[in-house]
């Protein structure tokens, strides 16, 4: 998907999170959650580079290339312009519950150099790949 193409879906998502809140039952029968994280700076952040830091930054990576090989995460990536929001994850699980735990298993998060918020995310089905397809659709909350 073309990198500009992420923005779009991305401000909808958030738009979406914030104006509205929708249980399964009342959710149009085309669009689907996922759960849309916000990685902050942690009551741990520094931006001095040091060998534990570099520790962390590994754990963290590698954490998150196991969530994409297990199919619960969909999409990850730092954000550029240096403020406290840090970065962005989207999780396809079948409950926010599970979506915040992998979140909070990351290395990065567990050294309190990040912290994550997790939101339920509604979004067109088949706009993004889904590794829940065939799976019972998540339970919104």
């Amino acid at each position: 998907m073309p990198r500009n193409a992420i923005r779009p879906l991305l401000l909808a998502g958030v738009a979406a999170v914030v104006f509205m809140s929708v249980s399964a039952a009342e959710m149009p029968p085309n669009m689907t959650t996922y759960y849309f994280g916000v990685l902050m700076k942690g009551p741990q952040w520094s931006a001095e580079a040091t060998p534990e830091r570099t520790k962390i930054q590994d754990g963290h990576l590698a954490h998150l290339d196991a969530m994409w090989k297990a199919g619960k995460l969909v999409l990850a990536g730092p954000l550029g312009d240096d403020g406290d929001w840090r970065g962005v994850l989207i999780y396809r699980t079948k409950t926010i519950e599970e979506a915040q735990r992998l979140a909070d298993d990351d290395p990065a998060v567990k050294a309190g150099r990040l912290v994550v918020t997790m939101h339920p995310w509604m979004i067109q089905k088949n706009i993004l790949p889904d590794p829940l397809e065939g799976a019972d659709a998540p339970v919104a909350k």
